[in-house]
């Protein structure tokens, strides 16, 4: 009656050993680090980065107790803030001599303790917020004015492009502000005006006016088209500042649009407000130039001659030299999408351009015009340009068109990367800065913890006393409770923050409702009269639809807060519902192999441990209810 066959017995050891294993990181604590990242997003950090970094601290007299190489960092960890400290300023002063041509960021970071056996199974501790962990707050303000202002000089352009296609004379087209003026000379021309608007342009109202012989359309952006917009150029922003966050390490980072013109950017661990601030406030620009293929250009190339007159000299990713001319041909505004791929015929990677109306024009005159000839696309940023790729021209381009070469997967995923993303559709500026320290996150996170362990003490000592046996078996669950709430929160690498540590703490209240029943289930069957093997089969198996009822009502709650909520709100939701479903399993599944483990293997089981029972029995002289206690072993 009260036995588990083994496949149970099974399911619970696993989970409890896949439960101590994904929880236990969360027990070592961080280090503090020093984070060595690309501050170019044409710099690769490799093997030959961590080498140096290496090197520079072992000239420094500093031994890292761990150095590590990840996808975007080199991580040197210490055992004390001091030789971080020291760390920092031994690879500024040799990978940083000069901070207006930085090829790498040097920052303050924390890195997990943990073991590496832990670490080589996937094994790592929960983020933490910025309220627990400190760091860094900013809240930055789009200039939604300029994205539609950009967006009217994008308009005009195009609509001068169309005109002069379709052969239009005369005809005159200027921005002001947000709406774009055209004059046209005559009637046909405001026919065709009027019919390229309608065609290509939906997202454009027009109102025309006479002005003696000449005809006048003053076109504006609709209502609902400008949202659009201004909704797509803050995400764009939002991208765009995930990537170089990136390039800091932060582990976690929150970067989301708050109402319609701002986003909040929240570092947590980030021990360096001033980098933060230049990185999220770095732009990036894409080019596209001619390279100079004159004999005096390859001999500047070849570094056998000056660079000619009208060119520039740049340097590609490996270091080559490469001339290009100063004519800029199209730049990253009127790149509208890049994204990588393979070529059909030979399976190479190539990378796929799409340019607006503008950049096409000018990219197929300009290809017919040079066939053969190479083209260079150079990024800058801090005013500093570098040569991505400088493919030859091999026929004729328009809005689409694709790059290829000696190129990688990799490789090609990055340049549409760097191409897609390199810079902020629309100028921000930093209107709010916080800046918790990590003192008081420390102490945040004290109070937490403090808060649920006398918790679940208090109520690990009520449960023993009142309920004896049983009272340690549903303290052991609640342990267990714990625990793997704590492991799926580290499995899922969710951010815990002080609202989470909240739900943690209800999450106790909510696991020990179950045993609760489940106890006092046991001890009415035992009221009743019933053997306790009987007793405690009927206690777990009637008690189970009330306490199902009760986490599903629960947890409905909880799924709206995470539907609906946002910030704090969320955070609270997400560690309320994995808390249900655990608790779910620990009060029942769990607790019952307890139980059953403990007694089930006593056939002729007389009482069980379970505290007071408190049995009526009806006096016969005056027919009055008289109390009287069960066996209490």
């Amino acid at each position: 009656m009260n036995r588990y066959p083994v496949w149970k017995y099974t399911i619970i050891v696993i989970v409890l050993l896949v439960g101590l294993i994904y929880a236990l990181p969360n027990f070592f604590g961080e280090s503090p680090a020093v984070q060595v990242s690309a501050a170019k997003s044409t710099v690769k950090i490799d093997a030959s980065t961590q080498a140096r970094v290496e090197e520079v601290l072992k000239t420094a007299g500093l031994t890292p107790d761990l150095l590590t190489l990840e996808p975007t960092a080199v991580r040197a960890r210490f055992v004390s803030t001091d030789d971080q400290i020291k760390a920092r300023d031994a690879l500024t002063q040799a990978l940083v001599p000069n901070k207006d041509e930085a090829s790498y960021v040097v920052a303050l970071n924390l890195v997990s303790r943990s073991p590496h056996w832990l670490t080589a199974l996937h094994a790592f501790p929960m983020y933490l917020g910025l309220d627990l962990r400190g760091g860094v707050d900013f809240l930055l303000q789009v200039d939604m004015r300029g994205v539609l202002d950009k967006k009217a000089e994008s308009f005009a352009g195009d609509i001068r492009a169309g005109l002069r296609d379709k052969k239009v004379r005369g005809s005159a087209v200027n921005r002001n502000g947000q709406t774009v003026e055209i004059t046209l000379r005559d009637a046909a021309s405001l026919e065709i005006a009027r019919r390229m608007l309608q065609d290509q342009m939906p997202d454009l109202s027009t109102v025309e006016s006479q002005q003696g012989t000449e005809s006048r359309i003053v076109a504006s952006i609709k209502p609902e088209a400008a949202r659009r917009f201004q909704d797509a150029a803050l995400k764009q922003n939002v991208t765009t500042l995930h990537n170089r966050i990136n390039e800091l390490g932060v582990a976690e980072p929150v970067i989301q649009q708050q109402g319609l013109d701002r986003i909040v950017v929240q570092l947590p661990g980030m021990q360096d407000p001033a980098q933060a601030k230049t990185i999220i406030g770095r732009t990036a620009t894409l080019e596209m130039r001619l390279v100079d293929e004159s004999t005096e250009g390859r001999a500047a190339e070849q570094g056998t001659g000056p660079v000619p007159f009208g060119s520039e000299k740049f340097l590609d990713r490996s270091g080559r030299a490469v001339i290009v001319k100063k004519q800029v041909l199209v730049t990253g505004e009127n790149l509208t999408d890049a994204q990588p791929g393979f070529e059909q015929q030979t399976n190479q990677p190539k990378v796929d351009l799409t340019m607006d109306s503008k950049g096409g024009n000018i990219m197929r005159q300009v290809s017919i015009e040079n066939y053969k000839k190479r083209m260079a696309m150079l990024i800058f940023e801090k005013g500093k340009g570098e040569v991505l790729t400088a493919p030859s021209i091999n026929g004729e381009l328009g809005n689409r068109f694709q790059v290829s070469g000696a190129m990688t997967v990799s490789e090609a995923n990055d340049l549409a990367l760097l191409l897609r993303a390199g810079s902020l559709a629309a100028p921000m500026e930093i209107i709010q800065e916080r800046t918790i320290g990590p003192t008081q996150g420390a102490e945040n996170i004290k109070k937490g913890f403090d808060s649920v362990m006398y918790g679940f003490a208090a109520i690990m000592v009520f449960m023993c006393i009142y309920y004896a046996l049983f009272g340690v078996f549903s303290s052991i669950a609640l342990a267990v409770n714990l625990m793997l709430l704590v492991a799926i929160l580290s499995i899922l690498q969710a951010t815990l923050t002080l609202p989470g540590i909240a739900a943690m703490a209800l999450a106790i209240g909510v696991a020990i409702d179950s045993n609760v029943l489940i106890n006092e289930r046991v001890r009415e069957e035992l009221r009743n009269g019933a053997s306790p093997q009987a007793a405690i089969h009927a206690g777990y198996e009637r008690a189970w639809g009330t306490i199902l009822d009760s986490n599903v009502t629960t947890l409905i709650a909880g799924i709206a807060l995470l539907a609906f909520g946002s910030g704090p709100v969320r955070g609270f939701a997400v560690v309320h519902c994995i808390g249900i479903v655990t608790s779910m399993f620990s009060a029942v599944f769990f607790s019952r192999g307890l139980v059953n483990f403990w007694y089930g293997q006593k056939k002729k089981l007389k009482s069980v441990s379970i505290g007071t029972v408190w049995r009526p029995k009806t006096d016969a002289a005056d027919g009055t209810d008289a109390a009287v206690v069960a066996e209490t072993k």
